[in-house]
């Protein structure tokens, strides 16, 4: 998974703080992400009651689950990728199920409310959400990047 570029220094550089996680793609891997992320988010600095915490824990918990619901057939893991510098915070929900999801336009209605909600909340954050193919094409990740 390409992680997001910006932060600290020039808008090419990666985001410098990372973490990868991965997991089995069944129900505990929701509560395990979550809890990881607000490790990894106090372990940086991050306040717990910053603004785009709840959020991004809430984000980030509907898209492990979509992956636990839909992808598990075809994907044993599911990898949580946590990634920051100044002022941002990303992140990426990657499976291997090769179904990549359209985020944005009338295509993205139909699927329910799920992504369409993480994508209406990343962008009342100011955030960008954005689904990538994995480069073998056998899976995607959706990576969320919000402003800290």
């Amino acid at each position: 998974m390409r992680p997001p570029t910006g932060g600290a220094g020039s808008a090419d550089a990666p985001l410098p703080l990372r973490h990868v996680l991965t997991l089995p793609t069944e129900g505990a891997a929701v509560r395990l992400a979550r809890e990881t992320a607000e490790l990894v988010l106090a372990e940086w600095g991050v306040p717990r009651h910053h603004p785009s915490v709840g959020p991004a824990l809430l984000i980030l918990s509907e898209l492990v689950t979509n992956s636990v619901r839909h992808a598990a057939a075809l994907s044993e893991t599911v990898t949580v990728v946590y990634t920051a510098g100044r002022g941002t915070f990303a992140f990426a929900v990657g499976d291997r199920h090769p179904y990549q999801p359209s985020l944005y336009g009338t295509h993205a209605t139909g699927q329910g409310t799920g992504l369409a909600t993480v994508v209406e909340l990343t962008l009342s954050l100011g955030g960008t959400a954005v689904v990538r193919g994995v480069r073998d094409g056998r899976g995607k990740s959706i990576w969320i990047t919000l402003p800290l």
